[in-house]
């Protein structure tokens, strides 16, 4: 039976892409490590990796056995964070993800209520777009996501809840030109670049018809604050959900800017928001209680009949 250290080991080396990184990682000297992979090998009678000047590659059996040994490491993880939460909440680890938006102010809201209730549960907190927390999902890497879901619906291996829908608004800095314009028209609006995050298939192909041109977003960005940024030091226009920058807003540090097609469109005028779990898997009782929490603070499911199961 494949040893569960010797597969760290390689997990890290794969990751890393460099003995003396992943050693130090793992804590293990060089050789040790180096050891470790070489047996690894002769037990699956296979060779994993070639090294090279820079580092080393994954062989074609590399990358398989990569791919399965993130999927058992994360189930000895789920394993452990289950007996060691059975009944009470007092220890574990709790693997999550978020998509941007949510984390720039749904998702510090819960995991601080979280925090409070169960200070030793140990929290990580992956923020990406709802793509990669998809497949992180499947590999068994996390236990529940929430992102945008409009992507997601018809995979059968999900159980997706919706959450309460926000609105969504174009924000520029105080004092950008478009603000003294009553209602600026598509043309004026492509005078200035447009940012916002990577967005699903159907909000994508309505802004491209709604712009009138292949590539919507000028700048396509995941992260919230480099957006805010980014529009406070330019004339740039950013696309995102109300509630991540309304005190931002009232505070003046950003302004909203009216822009009657957007309001029209619900594709585009609506959030989507899912936590998203396994299908065919229970949750552990941390996870348990951060979606309690969740739903007490963005309320139930818009419609019962909208979940999948």
């Amino acid at each position: 039976m494949t040893d569960l250290r010797q597969l760290r080991h390689f997990v890290a080396l794969a990751e890393y892409g460099h003995f003396a990184r992943a050693a130090e990682a793992v804590n293990l000297s060089q050789p040790a490590l180096s050891r470790s992979i070489q047996a690894l090998e002769s037990q699956l009678d296979c060779r994993l990796l070639d090294r090279n000047p820079r580092g080393i590659t994954l062989t074609a059996h590399g990358r398989l056995v990569l791919e399965h040994a993130r999927r058992l490491l994360a189930g000895s993880r789920a394993l452990d964070n289950a007996v060691r939460q059975l009944g009470e909440m007092g220890a574990g680890e709790l693997r999550l993800g978020s998509g941007p938006f949510p984390a720039a102010r749904l998702m510090p809201q819960v995991l601080a209520a979280f925090s409070r209730a169960h200070p030793k549960v140990s929290l990580v907190l992956s923020i990406e777009n709802w793509g990669e927390l998809h497949q992180r999902l499947l590999d068994d890497e996390l236990e529940l996501f929430v992102a945008d879901c409009r992507e997601l619906m018809d995979d059968p291996r999900l159980d997706i809840l919706p959450l309460r829908e926000h609105d969504s608004l174009l924000f520029c800095r105080p004092g950008h030109p478009l603000l003294s314009e009553a209602e600026p028209g598509i043309e004026r609006l492509l005078d200035f670049p447009l940012a916002g995050p990577r967005l699903p298939r159907d909000a994508h192909h309505r802004l491209v018809q709604t712009l009138g041109r292949e590539q919507p977003l000028d700048v396509q960005c995941d992260d919230v604050l480099m957006l805010k940024e980014l529009v406070r030091g330019s004339d740039m226009l950013c696309l995102a959900v109300a509630d991540v920058v309304a005190a931002d807003i009232a505070s003046g540090r950003l302004a909203a800017l009216h822009w009657p097609r957007l309001a029209g469109d619900a594709t585009l005028r609506r959030s989507a928001y899912g936590l998203v779990r396994h299908a065919s898997r229970s949750l552990s009782p941390a996870a348990g209680g951060l979606l309690e929490l969740l739903l007490e603070t963005e309320g139930h499911p818009v419609e019962d009949g909208k979940r999948k199961s």
